[in-house]
């Protein structure tokens, strides 16, 4: 555990949390600043700041909680037409607690939530540059 983290002092219950989920892997808890009601967020017991920092068996099994807590977000009363799952690894990528966790977040039409791209996003790159890039990451997946 961090001391300066505020997830691992929810872990360790020297802060308040809404817990939803708490096995020997993982705990979830309700989100303080929620895209929507019921947005949820699912971290390792154990400190680890980026996802690649985790063992698979704990990385695989935040996403099996993950399902666990869709199934039961569909059957509350919670608005809900749909699920975004978003994990931010990384500052760049939005990061704001040093603490991998996976949001998971019920959404519904007109919520106001969204994605912005960029105005190259729509000019498709060519396949041969495409498969350049897949040949530069696939020699580092082991």
């Amino acid at each position: 555990m961090h001391n300066n983290c505020i997830f691992c002092k929810i872990l360790t219950n020297d802060m308040p949390a809404s817990i939803v989920y708490r096995d020997e892997i993982c705990t979830a808890f309700m989100d303080i600043q929620p895209v929507n009601q019921g947005h949820i967020l699912i971290v390792p017991n154990k400190h680890c700041e980026l996802i690649a920092d985790l063992d698979d068996a704990t990385a695989s099994h935040l996403f099996v909680v993950g399902k666990k807590i869709n199934i039961a977000l569909r059957k509350t009363n919670i608005k809900c037409e749909g699920i975004n799952y978003f994990l931010a690894d990384g500052e760049a990528a939005f990061q704001e607690i040093n603490h991998t966790h996976l949001h998971c977040f019920p959404r519904f039409k007109g919520d106001g939530f969204g994605l912005k791209f960029n105005n190259n996003y729509r000019n498709k790159p060519p396949k041969n540059e495409l498969d350049k890039i897949a040949l530069e990451i696939k020699k580092y997946i082991y």
